[in-house]
């Protein structure tokens, strides 16, 4: 994010600033929602269901994983429980070797009152992730997913998420499969693991109704761009045919504005959210939230914004770090 200056105006009356925006038919209190992030029991008892509380309350919304620790019907129970307006619920998605359990996560999702399917695209195969190789991370039984299940088989050298992709994920998927997703789901179907151009063109050629720029945390592919870096070439690809959304090391409601001036529609947090989990459960959730939501707040106003529709290319320059040895 430090390669991208912020290039403020001054003098715009900024007394109000709005943050609201429209995500695919849904009206959000701002911006910034809660990525897919997988087994969230890990981090704590109450997992995705912490999470969606924590979303409605802020008036955000949330993409649950395929490999959530809690069901698709639990999660939005528990963001419906919750007072107020505001809150949405998004599925995501991995097109499994098995079809029809693959639509049947669709419907569930449908049934269940999901706005939006978001299907992963960049994990025919899990990348070489060397931290769970190195302690052997296991997938225990109690934290089989509600949606599908692991088994404890031997895994080898290998970590239990790895071995559990080789069996499950199909690696023969194609652009068709976009299309066969589409045909099979009343919902908007969003591309999830876009980072050039002439992908882009592809998923919307394929009948893809959003983009969302990602490389899977960084940890599909070693060298790989950060997505800010190439936002913009995926942005001016799409010419306004769909919206463009981003994920990937947002930490601060300056990255969020970055992203917003190079096209982004919203952006997606999803390492600070399960640390924040970890620590207070849907306390610190929501504390996060609310901290990354004023920080937004005062960076619109600090650059002259008082809406997003404000929030324009010509806010953000890109710094350049030549060596001048």
């Amino acid at each position: 994010m430090c390669r991208w200056y912020l290039i403020p105006r001054v003098l715009r009356n900024v007394s109000t600033v709005d943050l609201s925006v429209s995500v695919l038919g849904r009206t959000l209190s701002m911006p910034l929602c809660v990525a897919a992030t997988a087994m969230q029991r890990m981090a704590h008892p109450a997992g995705e269901t912490a999470t969606a509380r924590a979303c409605k309350a802020a008036g955000t919304g949330m993409m649950l994983s395929s490999w959530a620790t809690s069901s698709i019907e639990e999660v939005m129970s528990a963001m419906t429980a919750v007072q107020g307006v505001g809150g949405v619920l998004w599925m995501q998605l991995y097109i499994y070797k098995d079809r029809e359990l693959t639509l049947s996560l669709v419907r569930r999702a449908e049934d269940a009152g999901y706005a939006a399917i978001f299907v992963t695209v960049d994990t025919p195969f899990l990348g070489k992730r060397l931290d769970d190789v190195r302690n052997r991370f296991r997938i225990m039984s109690n934290f089989s997913t509600a949606s599908l299940a692991f088994s404890e088989d031997s895994y080898g050298e290998d970590s239990g998420l790895a071995v559990y992709v080789a069996n499950a994920i199909d690696p023969t998927i194609s652009w068709e499969d976009i299309t066969w997703l589409k045909k099979n789901t009343r919902l908007p179907v969003i591309v999830k693991g876009i980072l050039n151009a002439e992908d882009a063109v592809c998923a919307l050629n394929y009948g893809a109704d959003g983009i969302l720029v990602s490389n899977h945390g960084a940890r599909q592919l070693d060298g790989v761009p950060a997505t800010l870096d190439v936002l913009e070439e995926v942005v001016q690809a799409v010419q306004g045919r769909c919206d463009v959304y981003m994920d990937g090391g947002v930490r601060r409601g300056t990255d969020v504005l970055k992203a917003l001036a190079l096209g982004a529609k919203a952006v997606f947090m999803g390492r600070p959210v399960l640390w924040a989990l970890a620590c207070q459960g849907e306390g610190g959730v929501t504390e996060l939230l609310e901290l990354l939501k004023e920080e937004l707040k005062l960076a619109m106003a600090l650059s002259g914004c008082r809406s997003l529709s404000e929030v324009t290319r010509s806010l953000v320059r890109r710094a350049d770090f030549s060596s001048r040895m």
